[in-house]
């Protein structure tokens, strides 16, 4: 038996990302890139798919298509990029080096640890904490 019961993801082919014109799925996709990374919203707990899609004025279907087709992820996985990125450059940031992992991933938006640890894992393939002193010691090295 597998570590952690992890498989293969099977790609699922949804009816409803067909219904979705490429025109429309463009424009969709500019408009998130606007609201939850150019406005931040990915540092807010609280904003779901349908949030998103409110403030878009469509259906969380038709956001939930787009982030799958243009960004080849769902939208959990896609805000859980942009928090991890801005994490890791606090994490290395001098102003913040007295923050605990903590605080930064309340900084950025997770509601709980586990799921940072999960999310910035997943991405990185290493903790917080280890990439925080992999990347703090090599720039003492290049000090030296």
């Amino acid at each position: 038996m597998a570590k952690y019961n992890i498989s293969e993801k099977k790609e699922k082919d949804a009816a409803y990302r067909s219904l979705v014109s490429p025109d429309l799925m463009d424009e969709l996709k500019e408009k998130i890139l606007d609201l939850v990374v150019m406005q931040k919203k990915y540092k807010d707990k609280t904003y779901s798919a349908k949030k998103l899609a409110e403030d878009l004025g469509t259906n969380t279907r038709y956001v939930s298509a787009v982030v799958n087709v243009r960004f080849h992820m769902n939208y959990t996985s896609f805000v859980n990029k942009y928090r991890i990125e801005e994490a890791m450059s606090i994490l290395l940031d001098k102003r913040y080096q007295d923050l605990r992992i903590e605080e930064v991933s309340d900084m950025v938006g997770f509601s709980n640890r586990q799921s940072f640890y999960a999310s910035f894992y997943k991405l990185t393939g290493i903790t917080p904490k280890e990439y925080k002193t992999q990347h703090v010691s090599s720039k003492k090295k290049k000090k030296e």
